[in-house]
C-alpha cells in the first residue's frame, strides 16, 4: 500500500494495516541503526585498546632497559617488540577510516646494493590500442625493486611498468602495481616466507638471521625483519582462523599443552605460559594442527578454543580439560600415558607386575598396528573381537593386583591411574574413528619443545600468539607433505588478491604446488 494515498479515502482496516507497515519499517530501521552503532562502538573499543597497547609497547621499546637481561635475551625482546609494534599499527590502519588515518612518517628507503643480481619483470598494458581506437605510444616507465632471497643468495626483482600515451586523446595507460603483502616494501613473498620459516620452523631468532643475511651480501636490520614478521602475522591470521574453523568440524580431536617462558617486558622477568595444541585424529582425512598461546595453563583457555564444539577429546588426565567434559564433549583416555607409568617401573626397578601390564598393553598396540590403514568397519571389528577380550582380562588383573599391593607404592599409583581412567581408556574400542592414545598431538608439540633452546622465551603475549599462528600453518603444511617455504611463498603471493570468501582455498590440506605461478 502506498502511504502517499489520500488517507481520507482509506477504510479503518486499511489505516490499521498502513500503521502496522510503518511501525514495522521503523523498527527495522531502528534495528539497523542500533546494529551500526554497536559495530562502531566495538570498532572504537578495539581502536582504543590497540592505541593503549601501542603506547605501552613504545614505552617498553624506547624507555629505560632492564639490566637483568643478557645480550641474547635483549635481542629476542627487541625482535618481539619490533614485530608487535608493526602488527599493532597494521591493525590500527585497517580499523581507522581512510579520512582519519594519518600517514606514518617512515624513513626513506635506501637503494638496494647495485652489485646484487637483478631480474627484470616487465608489466605492460594488455593492449597497445587506446580506448578511442588510436595506437598508444610508450613515453617512459616506473621502476620498483623487490629484494628476493634463495638460501645463501640475494637477488633483486626489477618491476618495470611502462607508460603509454595516446597521441590523439592523450590518455595515459600503465599496468597496475603488482599487489604485495607489504605495500611499498622491499621484500618479495619468497624473502618473507624464508624469514618466517627460519624463525618459526627452524627456530632461528631474527638476530641470527641478520648475521646469515649479512654473509649473503646484505645485512637486513633486525628491526626491519621484526616489522616484516609483525605484518605477516596480521595478514596470515584470517587463514589461521579458517584452519581453526575446519579443525573444529572434526568429531575427534587431540589436545595437549607444553610450557613456554614468556617475558614481561615491563619488568624484564619471565613467567610460565603455555602453548596448547589441537589436531584431528590421524585416522581422519584432515591433516592439520592448531597451536594456541596462552598466559597460563588454566582450563578456561581450552574452553575458549573449543567453544560450542561437541565430540570426543583425546587428552591426558590434566584437570584443565575436566570442565569441558559433559555437555557434548566425551573424554578419551590415552593408553600411552597409562603404559608409561608401568614402563618406568619396569625399566628402573624391573617390576614383574609392571612387566605383565606391559605385555597386556603390547597386545593392544599390535592390533592397532595391523588395522591402522584398514577400513573403519574392519578396524571396529578387530577391536571388538580381539582388543576387547584383552582389555577385559587386563581390567580383572588390575583389580586383583590392586588388592594385593600396598597403598602408596609406585605400582599401586600406576594401577590406580589405569583404574581411575578406565572408562575413558577403553572408549576407543567402540568407535573406529577414535585412536588408542594421544601420541599424535605429542608429536606435533615435540618440534616446539626442541626449539625452546633457541628462542628461550616468547617476547610478549602478542609474540607468542603470532608464533602459534604461523607455526600452525608451517606444521600443517608439513603434515600434508608440503615444503613450508614453497607453501608460504605461494600463499603470501596470492593473499593480497585472494577474496575473503575464498580464503579456505589456501589452507594447507587444499593447497597444491600446481597452483604456483610460472
Amino acid at each position: 500500500m502506498n502511504p502517499a494515498e489520500n488517507l481520507d479515502d482509506l477504510s479503518p482496516q486499511q489505516l490499521r494495516e498502513l500503521a502496522a507497515t510503518l511501525r514495522a519499517q521503523i523498527q527495522e530501521q531502528d534495528a539497523v541503526i542500533a546494529r551500526h552503532a554497536q559495530e562502531l562502538r566495538c570498532r572504537q573499543t578495539k581502536i582504543d585498546q590497540l592505541t593503549h597497547e601501542l603506547a605501552i609497547h613504545k614505552r617498553w621499546k624506547f624507555g629505560k632497559r632492564s639490566e637483568q637481561l643478557t645480550s641474547a635475551q635483549a635481542s629476542l625482546l627487541e625482535e618481539a617488540l619490533d614485530a608487535d609494534l608493526e602488527a599493532i599499527e597494521a591493525e590500527l590502519e585497517a580499523l581507522m577510516p581512510p579520512s582519519k588515518s594519518e600517514p606514518r612518517d617512515k624513513p626513506k628507503r635506501q637503494a638496494l646494493p647495485p652489485q646484487l643480481p637483478r631480474t627484470e619483470i616487465r608489466h605492460e598494458p594488455e593492449s597497445e590500442t587506446c580506448t578511442c581506437g588510436c595506437a598508444l605510444k610508450r613515453i617512459g616507465e616506473d621502476v620498483s625493486e623487490k629484494l628476493d632471497y634463495t638460501p645463501g643468495v640475494f637477488t633483486v626483482e626489477r618491476h618495470i611498468r611502462g607508460k603509454w600515451v595516446c597521441g590523439q586523446c592523450e590518455t595515459l595507460t600503465q599496468a597496475p602495481v603488482p599487489p604485495h603483502v607489504i605495500d611499498k616494501g622491499i621484500p618479495t613473498a619468497g624473502l618473507l616466507a624464508h624469514t618466517l620459516v627460519s624463525k618459526f620452523g627452524d627456530h632461528l631468532p631474527l638476530y641470527r638471521q641478520e648475521r646469515i643475511y649479512a654473509r649473503a651480501g646484505l645485512a637486513i636490520p633486525q628491526s626491519t625483519l621484526g616489522a616484516w614478521v609483525g605484518i605477516c602475522g596480521v595478514r596470515l591470521q584470517p587463514l589461521v582462523d579458517a584452519l581453526q574453523a575446519e579443525v573444529l568440524t572434526q568429531s575427534v580431536l587431540h589436545a595437549d599443552e607444553t610450557p613456554v617462558q614468556m617475558l614481561s617486558p615491563g619488568d624484564g622477568k619471565t613467567h610460565r605460559a603455555y602453548l596448547w595444541a589441537y589436531a584431528p585424529s590421524q585416522l581422519s582425512s584432515l591433516r592439520a594442527v592448531i597451536y594456541q598461546f596462552a598466559p597460563s595453563r588454566s582450563g578456561e583457555h581450552a574452553r575458549a578454543f573449543l567453544q560450542d564444539w561437541q565430540g570426543k577429546l583425546v587428552c591426558d588426565d590434566f584437570s584443565g580439560y575436566k570442565a569441558s567434559f559433559g555437555g557434548g564433549i566425551v573424554e578419551i583416555g590415552c593408553m600411552a600415558h597409562a603404559r608409561r607409568k608401568y614402563f618406568e617401573l619396569h625399566d628402573k626397578h624391573k617390576s614383574e607386575l609392571a612387566g605383565q601390564a606391559l605385555r597386556f598393553i603390547a597386545g593392544l598396540y599390535e592390533i592397532e598396528r595391523e588395522v591402522r590403514d584398514a577400513e573403519p568397519e574392519l578396524r571396529l571389528e578387530a577391536r571388538q573381537q580381539r582388543a576387547r577380550p584383552i582389555l577385559d582380562a587386563l581390567h580383572l588383573w588390575l583389580e586383583e593386583q590392586r588388592r594385593r599391593v600396598p597403598d602408596g607404592s609406585a605400582i599401586a599409583r600406576a594401577i590406580d591411574y589405569s583404574l581411575k581412567r578406565w572408562v575413558a581408556l577403553v572408549r576407543y574400542v567402540e568407535d573406529p574413528a577414535v585412536p588408542i592414545d594421544n601420541n599424535h598431538i605429542e608429536g606435533q608439540i615435540r618440534p616446539i619443545a626442541l626449539g625452546r633452546s633457541n628462542w628461550l622465551f616468547a617476547g610478549s603475549l602478542r609474540a607468542g600468539q603470532r608464533a602459534a599462528a604461523v607455526m600452525s600453518l608451517i606444521q600443517s603444511a608439513k603434515l600434508n607433505g608440503h615444503d613450508p617455504y614453497a607453501y608460504l611463498k605461494d600463499v603470501l603471493t596470492r593473499l593480497p588478491t585472494q577474496k575473503t570468501a575464498d580464503i579456505a582455498e589456501l589452507l594447507p590440506h587444499r593447497w597444491t604446488a600446481s597452483v604456483l605461478p610460472e
